[in-house]
């Protein structure tokens, strides 16, 4: 140690590099995680991306390099009549507790800054109940009376949002003004938390990546951006932050199509996430409602994406756009017996799609009653199929997370017990080499 002192007072670059060298193996050798013991907390340098699994819906929560936190939607869209038929997934770890306030409790957890810890972002992709949460007869009023608790409501009575960034804000009239319960409600939330909390809103801006940003350090992690790359079916052109509407004059699109979608960069690693974007054209309907394509083009390839619109049998994941992205990992935000599609997994497992090795990681998937389900729509020869295959996942329960290693170089990915809280290691797998990592 006197060595490496006297080393390190005279200047010595060998010196630093080695105490740099031994530091990193210490590190990367104390937060292994491990099948059956708690997840290392997430540490500086570090990416987390959490796919969390409450049965209802999409929830993602980040935590960038320097700490900055980011939550990508809080779906609760809780079917009671599905639930009971036994056609959407249990609620996850269990129905004590509505989907929003498990997904806060979640955030607390794995927050940097721990139960204390706000949000710094909030993006919801677009206006449906399994991203923002639905209203339904057990939606309770909050403390204040303004509006009612659900999804992304129930997750702010616990963990403070400083931004949130939607599609809408502030007219909410694209495609058309809202005026329904949903949105109603929504927008009386919005309302009460700029008032009384604070809250910063701005609308998610397609083209740009200066929205979504790194609050901490960001001089100390130059190789990492946000690119929002379309929204309301304007599309960034790949060229400064100029845009592209995919919609004609006129149109009337899906709020699907108008999700927001996002590139995230971290050195050689990225990762993409498109909401419930479509990928075939509505029928009867021009070329326009299809939108993966589109947004393909200017996205191109990532290490990891997650599969828009939860794997719908019937819209999502074109052959192009998979062509294109070629993820080595997908992920799937799964809750219903429809998700995925047999002919979506057949795109996605195809080397006719693109060539090499992925793995695929599912949030739910066999729960009592749902073979029944998936042979009324889809047969009996496809169910088995499907069976097979969704049997062969890497994983196929729980929560997922994406954890970066500090530079983006390399990546694992880790299964977390979603029955129990605070919820063990499951299973690891990786480490997976960036796929534009130069490092040997």
């Amino acid at each position: 140690m006197t060595a490496t002192l006297s080393a390190f007072r005279a200047g010595s670059s060998i010196a630093r590099l080695l105490v740099l060298a031994m530091l990193t193996v210490h590190r990367s050798a104390s937060s292994a995680p491990v099948p059956g013991k708690p997840l290392p907390s997430w540490e500086r340098g570090m990416l987390d991306i959490h796919q969390i699994n409450t049965g209802t819906g999409n929830a993602a929560f980040f935590v960038l390099p320097d700490g900055t936190t980011l939550l990508l939607d809080a779906g609760a869209g809780y079917r009671e009549d599905k639930v009971k038929s036994r056609y959407d997934a249990p609620q996850r770890p269990n129905a004590s507790r509505r989907p929003g306030q498990w997904i806060g409790r979640y955030v607390q957890r794995m927050h940097p800054d721990g139960d204390a810890g706000a949000l710094d972002y909030v993006v919801l992709t677009h206006f449906h109940g399994d991203h923002i949460g639905g209203l339904g007869p057990s939606s309770p009023q909050a403390p204040a009376g303004a509006y009612r608790l659900t999804g992304i409501a129930d997750l702010a009575e616990t963990v403070r949002i400083r931004k949130l960034l939607d599609r809408g804000w502030p007219r909410y009239d694209f495609p058309a003004r809202s005026g329904g319960e949903l949105m109603l409600n929504y927008r009386a939330f919005l309302q009460w938390q700029i008032e009384n909390r604070a809250l910063q809103v701005e609308a998610f801006a397609p083209g740009r990546s200066d929205q979504l940003v790194l609050l901490r350090a960001p001089q100390e992690f130059p190789d990492f951006e946000i690119r929002n790359l379309a929204a309301n079916g304007r599309v960034w052109t790949g060229s400064g932050t100029t845009t592209r509407s995919r919609f004609p004059a006129g149109a009337v699109p899906s709020e699907n199509n108008c999700s927001t979608a996002l590139r995230l960069s971290y050195g050689a690693f990225s990762y993409f996430s498109g909401g419930d974007l479509s990928g075939t054209p509505e029928t009867n309907r021009g070329a326009w409602t299809e939108m993966e394509s589109a947004v393909a083009w200017v996205c191109g390839p990532v290490d990891v994406a997650l599969l828009n619109h939860h794997g719908s049998p019937t819209d999502v994941a074109n052959a192009f756009f998979l062509s294109v992205l070629q993820p080595r990992i997908h992920v799937i935000s799964v809750y219903a017996a429809s998700q995925p599609g047999p002919d979506v997994l057949r795109r996605m497992l195809s080397e006719r799609s693109y060539p090499g090795p992925r793995d695929i990681f599912a949030t739910n998937w066999q729960w009592p009653g749902r073979r029944e389900h998936m042979v009324k729509l889809f047969g009996e020869t496809d169910t088995a199929w499907l069976v097979d295959r969704i049997n062969h996942f890497t994983a196929n329960q729980g929560h997922v997370l994406v954890r970066v290693e500090p530079g983006g170089n390399q990546y694992r990915i880790i299964i977390i017990d979603d029955q129990h809280e605070p919820g063990d290691v499951v299973s690891v797998h990786g480490p997976f080499t960036a796929r534009n990592s130069t490092a040997p």
